[in-house]
Order: structure tokens, then C-alpha cells, then sequence
């Protein structure tokens, strides 16, 4: 049983269409020993094979069980259930944020034992171009639900006389944190106040929520090399494979778009992480 887990949890993470010699090198096991263990998967219909590549991949009955566990799950619920052990691993402030109409809204603030005044609370709206948690909803996003908030805090910056990041240095900022999946904002709100975010993902490649750690400058602890940024890029990692996002691939799928959706959301998955939908970097002007 644990090695018929283990073949399957190594196929969804390949992202399925898979050769058997390269099933056999990422698993450890003999050639011989994975083809007995997916002849028995296939017939128990949580394996497939293709008949004209002989690839193998998540069969009906997997994906079955996983929308099964996946409706069971509930996305925020999952966030901030997190961030107790986040903030207890690196004893610093972290906050969780959803995004909204209005933009990004704070859901969850997990305090530290370090004193650190904040004149943000469970539902306020952040900023988008200046903190690390607008800049990653800005990143990952489509292009048509930000950018008319974005032309909303250039024009009120400006009539306060308020400098913002030009739109090259912002389009290199997303650039860097879809690359990094990781977006620092030092001294964004407060000075001396660093903030580092991250995005969860859910089994369908979308955003739906941000985490971020805020920090002392003084602490060096959220360079990106830090170790509040390491646990914070890992719990992110770990929630959005709570929710079926692994290492950029689709593991499950839903139903809920009617039979013709899903069987292209989920050839997409087969495709593996090129099939992830990039947002197009807009020009911000």
C-alpha cells in the first residue's frame, strides 16, 4: 500500500503523462516492480495509459477522490488556520489578506511577542503599488482587476503630493516576485517595518489568498535570504498544496464548469507547469 501511495503521489507531482522509466528513476523503484504496481492501479482505475504514447497518468477514479477531499476544504479557512504555527516559528507578526472589489482586505493577524504598532486591522485595505501584500495580488491577478484601482492610487497620491514607484519599477517588481513567488516591501507603511508575502494557490492555478510576515528591519531576518522569508515561502508552499497547487502543476480539477471545461482544464494539468496561466505584466503608467 505504501509504495502504490507512493507512485501515485510521485505521478500527480510530474503532473501526469509520464514514461515508465522516468516513473521508475523519480520513485527509486526497480522498472518491474512500478509496471506490476500501475498494472494493479489501472485496474483498480486510479491510473490510466495512453495507447498510442504508453504514458501513464491520475486515472478517474484519483481524480474522483480527490474532488471528493477538495470539497471537503475551504480555502481561507485553510489560511488562516496556518498562521499560528508560521508565527510561532519565526515569533513574528504575520497577516493573511483576501482580495476584494475594494482591493486587498486584511482576514487574519497572528501577533508576535515582539512589540510592533500597527495602524492596520482585520478589515483594512491595503495599498497596492507600496506593500508586499498589494504587489503580490498585483502579480498574479488579471491585468483588468487591478489596473483600475492602480489608476485610482496614482491619482490620489498625486493630489497629495505622494511619489508611488514608477511603472518601470513596478513592472520589474512583478517580474521579480512571479519569479521569487516572494515580494518584499521594506518600510512600505512604517519605517524601520519590513513586510515580505507570499501567494496560496488553489487546485485551479487561481489566487485566493496572501500571506505575508512583518518584521523589524533591525531584525535582518527578511532579506531574501532570511529565515522568516524561507518559513513564509514554505507555508505558502504547504497551504496551496493543501488545496491541491503543487509546484506549479494542477493536481486536481473541478466539475463545476461542465463537462467540456474540465476535460481541458485537465489536459492542461497533463501539460505540466507551462499549462499555468501567466497573467500579462500591463504597463503602468
Amino acid at each position: 500500500m505504501t509504495i502504490a501511495a507512493r507512485i501515485l503521489n510521485t505521478l500527480a507531482g510530474l503532473g501526469g503523462r509520464v514514461a515508465l522509466k522516468n516513473l521508475a528513476a523519480e520513485t527509486g523503484l526497480a522498472r518491474a516492480k512500478v509496471h506490476r504496481y500501475l498494472r494493479s492501479l489501472r485496474n483498480a482505475g486510479l491510473v490510466s495509459q495512453e495507447a498510442n504514447t504508453a504514458l501513464y497518468q491520475l486515472g478517474p477514479q484519483a481524480i474522483a477522490v480527490g474532488l471528493a477531499a477538495l470539497r471537503g476544504i475551504h480555502p481561507i479557512a485553510e489560511v488562516c488556520n496556518a498562521l499560528p504555527a508560521l508565527r510561532d516559528e519565526i515569533n513574528q507578526t504575520v497577516t493573511a489578506a483576501v482580495w476584494s472589489a475594494a482591493g486587498p482586505v486584511l482576514v487574519a493577524i497572528q501577533e508576535s511577542d515582539h512589540w510592533l504598532t500597527m495602524n492596520i486591522r482585520i478589515g483594512s485595505r491595503l495599498p497596492i503599488l507600496t506593500t508586499a501584500i498589494g504587489r503580490t495580488f498585483l502579480a498574479h491577478l488579471p491585468k483588468e482587476d487591478v489596473m483600475p484601482l492602480v489608476a485610482a492610487e496614482r491619482e490620489a497620491a498625486q493630489s497629495r503630493g505622494m511619489a508611488l514607484p514608477s511603472g518601470g519599477e513596478i513592472e520589474s517588481l512583478v517580474r521579480e516576485i512571479r519569479s521569487r513567488r516572494l515580494a518584499r516591501a521594506p518600510s512600505a507603511i512604517i519605517p524601520g517595518i519590513d513586510a515580505v508575502a507570499a501567494p496560496v494557490f488553489d487546485f485551479a492555478n487561481n489566487l485566493v489568498a496572501v500571506i505575508c510576515v512583518v518584521a523589524r528591519a533591525e531584525a535582518k531576518i527578511t532579506g531574501w535570504n532570511g529565515s522568516a522569508v524561507r518559513a513564509l515561502g514554505h507555508a505558502a508552499e504547504q497551504i496551496s498544496a493543501r488545496l491541491g497547487f503543487v509546484n506549479g502543476r494542477q493536481i486536481h480539477q473541478t466539475g463545476h464548469a461542465g463537462a467540456k471545461q474540465s476535460s481541458e482544464n485537465l489536459e492542461a494539468a497533463r501539460q505540466g507547469p507551462k499549462s499555468r496561466r501567466r497573467v500579462p505584466i500591463p504597463k503602468f503608467v
